[in-house]
């Protein structure tokens, strides 16, 4: 199933892809898999690890490892059917998509785009020469010691770096990224009796529609709004009335957003939560400078429209974001701005609306 099959049927069940909030479907205390947070520290792990290296001979080793770690984390795969995959065979980095599994129950599995560079980059390079068709051929045993190394040089407990919880924590997070269970178990090509059983016990609660959010990196643009932002959690700060949220978009941009403790818990937010965040053109001030920063966007000015009164200053962000401030014309006398401009775009966490999908 295709990224873009994968989306239609999140917004099938989703009721057309409006903006709701939902409530978040618990997995069983007895399941272990990695939440959002423990996947990117592991991540983390495994990268420092290849940058130690010292030894070309080493780097290659380790860089394999961190392909194979990619591969298993984004495509919720079992470790037999990437060891033995063909990566030449089964990899289309032009659709972004891996073929797993035997005829005649082969499966096509969406990949980030960016995996797919990073993996076709690293074959490419002087450090995977050799290695087309055969990136992955790495010894079980050899695999399974490296992973439970890096869980543990992270602070995690050992296990929790197995492969099969990658897969676990994989399923886990498509549900929660609006996946509809069915669609879930096609891409891991489900035929473990205990993964049923807990896929079973996770769909009881969600009998009026397991799409919750939709994964930021495929949902769709069904909008031209402007100050618009998607992305997902990265850490949340609490107190007795408010919270501080922050997310970040798929081009590394930081937003944070200050609400109630009760809209939050009716949004069901929590880290690694897909969000989009809005806010309105006149709580957007405009300043003079290009470094950006949280609720700091760099951004280029694309029109200038005032009536005596208020001017609306248009602008598109690095990532092609449209953004829109309206201000007072006055407060820009002394700072004359023109198409081709560069500014900061700057607005308080308390004007920023959060939705959860």
């Amino acid at each position: 199933m295709t990224s873009d099959e994968m989306t239609h049927a999140r917004l099938s069940e989703g009721g057309g892809g409006r903006l709701a909030p939902c409530d978040v479907f618990e997995v069983p205390q007895d399941v272990r898999y990695l939440d959002a947070e423990a996947l990117e520290r592991l991540e983390r792990s495994f990268r420092r690890w290849c940058a130690q290296a010292g030894r070309p001979d080493r780097e290659r080793s380790r860089l394999r490892v961190l392909c194979l770690f990619l591969m298993l984390r984004h495509s919720g795969a079992k470790l037999g059917e990437v060891l033995g995959m063909d990566e030449g065979e089964a990899l289309d980095p032009q659709r972004a998509v891996v073929l797993l599994g035997r005829e005649p129950h082969v499966r096509e599995v969406p990949l980030p785009r960016a995996v797919c560079r990073e993996l076709t980059g690293f074959l490419a390079s002087p450090l995977g020469a050799g290695l087309r068709g055969s990136l992955f051929s790495l010894d079980p045993g050899y695999v399974r010691r490296m992973f439970y190394a890096r869980a543990e040089d992270c602070g995690l407990p050992r296990e929790l770096g197995a492969p099969n919880v990658l897969r676990r924590s994989r399923a886990v997070e498509m549900l929660r990224s609006g996946v509809p269970l069915g669609v879930v178990r096609e891409v891991l090509g489900q035929s473990s009796a205990d993964l049923v059983a807990v896929f079973q016990r996770w769909s009881e609660g969600d009998v009026q529609g397991i799409v919750r959010r939709l994964a930021v990196q495929d949902a769709p643009v069904r909008s031209s709004a402007r100050n618009t932002f998607r992305g997902r959690v990265t850490w949340v700060r609490k107190d007795g009335v408010m919270a501080e949220v922050a997310l970040e978009t798929a081009a590394g941009l930081c937003v944070r957003s200050v609400i109630t403790l009760e809209s939050f818990e009716t949004l069901g937010i929590a880290v690694g939560v897909s969000v989009v965040a809005t806010v309105k053109a006149p709580y957007v001030d405009v300043l003079r400078g290009t470094q950006g920063g949280c609720n700091r966007i760099a951004v280029t000015v694309s029109g200038v429209r005032g009536n005596g009164v208020l001017s609306e200053v248009s602008a598109v962000g690095v990532d092609g974001t449209n953004l829109c401030a309206l201000v007072c014309e006055s407060e820009l006398e002394g700072m004359p701005i023109a198409p081709g401009d560069r500014v900061i775009f700057a607005f308080k966490a308390l004007s920023v609306v959060l939705h959860t999908l």
